[in-house]
């Protein structure tokens, strides 16, 4: 796609990268969503609360992946958008290196320590020897893990976003077909799940590398006058991004250790519809933001103010509308939520509808954050950034999951109530900082 961020219209570039980035963010969710309904249908209900106890060891790795993928490529078309080419080369290639060294510390400490890991993340007796299946070769994946969510960021900040879906779209539709040949016809269990994520992922990979050999490529390593100091930027600019991936690891961890304790592997298995759904919205959510990223950098390199407010305002819109429309899917349809990913028994008919329901009302909150976690990190503001992030996706929802159920009346009740109240009162204080920040623009 050949564009002029600095000059063509905000609105129109803006909906120019919003059907490409969505459609990659969304065909990423497809890796864990399609793992989940062909485990939940073909498997049954604990293999796929064994899945869960594995999803944030995927939190990490495309976490890391975005957190050198995203600060690099922030600062990459920041540089750009100063016509500093070299710096820009220079990022981003101490992004890939220092996103290569974690990869390979993840593939170390994954191959040493796998089952104690799991039974950190809470396998139980009924639960470890899926979750092993299956992370077994999750951990043997790990490098394109990181490089797909690190590779996706760059391609699209370097101008090419269709190839960036592409690549998702490709690697997805490789996983949903192998999901199926390998769980059903070759009834290879938990690993034939892991295994066609892997090669899925790899795929992405292997096509989001082809812009290598694109002539209108800018992603060249540059060796000379490499600096500690920007290692340091991009890890101050990229962290909010991992932090935001981890916090939905150790949000999904809290969850699953409370729910075990007040409604056992049942509440596990209710709350592995809840997350692998909140997934398809949150890839929405990252589409969207990911879409004004690009555009919203270039322009602040540039000091183009107002041509910023236009795309942030095209962005919060088409966020609040995605967000609404699942809330109300959610309200009225819960059981066909349910459906979508098991055969339900009666325990969880009787208490997956008012978990989807009460759920289901954080997603206009979650898809606004989102929005504003991105806005802040392309414009250089860290620290905000960093804030919402923690306060949605740790500080708050971990003290409200501990919290709400001592209530008497609450119980497992106020653990699906946390997300809500977390992301309602993130939003408040995301719309307080940008409206701070606006001020003094």
């Amino acid at each position: 796609m050949q564009v002029d961020l600095l000059k063509d219209p905000p609105r129109k570039l803006f909906f120019q990268y919003l059907i490409p980035s969505v459609s990659a963010t969304m065909v990423t969710s497809i890796y864990v969503l399609a793992d989940s309904i062909m485990i939940g249908k073909g498997l049954g209900e604990i293999p796929i609360a064994a899945l869960n106890l594995v999803l944030p060891i995927f939190n990490v790795l495309f976490g890391t992946g975005a957190l050198f993928g995203v600060g690099g490529a922030v600062l990459f078309s920041v540089s750009m958008g100063n016509k500093d080419q070299a710096r820009a080369r220079r990022y981003f290639t101490l992004a890939c290196l220092a996103n290569a060294a974690f990869m390979l510390f993840y593939f170390i400490c994954g191959n040493l320590w796998l089952e104690l890991i799991l039974r950190l993340l809470g396998a139980t007796t009924n639960t470890m020897s899926f979750a092993m299946d299956y992370a077994k070769l999750i951990i043997l994946g790990t490098p394109v893990f990181c490089f797909s969510s690190f590779l996706q960021a760059f391609v699209r900040n370097d101008q090419a976003p269709r190839l960036a879906m592409a690549a998702v779209i490709s690697g997805g539709m490789m996983n949903i077909f192998l999901d199926w040949l390998f769980i059903f016809p070759l009834n290879l269990g938990m690993g034939g799940a892991a295994l066609a994520t892997v090669l899925g992922t790899t795929t992405t990979c292997l096509i989001l590398c082809t812009h290598f050999f694109h002539k209108e490529n800018k992603m060249i390593p540059l060796w000379k006058n490499l600096r500690f100091r920007y290692i340091k930027e991009i890890f101050q600019y990229g962290f909010s991004s991992f932090f935001m991936e981890i916090s939905n690891g150790i949000v999904i961890f809290v969850f699953n250790l409370q729910l075990l304790r007040y409604a056992g592997d049942l509440g596990v298995t209710v709350y592995s519809i809840l997350s692998n759904s909140s997934y398809v919205i949150i890839a929405l959510s990252n589409g969207i933001a990911q879409a004004a990223q690009p555009i919203i950098a270039t322009n602040f390199g540039a000091k183009l103010i107002e041509r910023i407010a236009q795309v942030k305002a095209c962005g919060l819109r088409t966020a609040a509308i995605e967000g609404s429309i699942f809330t109300l899917l959610g309200l009225a349809f819960p059981l066909a939520v349910v459906y979508i990913f098991v055969n339900p028994t009666q325990p969880i008919l009787e208490m997956a509808p008012l978990a989807v329901r009460l759920y289901f009302l954080c997603f206009i909150g979650m898809a606004l954050n989102i929005f504003y976690v991105n806005y802040f990190q392309a414009t250089l503001q860290s620290s905000k950034a960093l804030t919402i992030c923690a306060l949605r996706g740790l500080i708050l929802c971990v003290s409200l999951a501990f919290l709400l159920p001592t209530i008497p009346f609450l119980g497992v009740l106020g653990i699906w109530l946390a997300m809500p109240l977390s992301e309602t009162i993130s939003l408040l204080i995301a719309i307080y900082l940008a409206k701070a920040s606006a001020k003094r623009a």
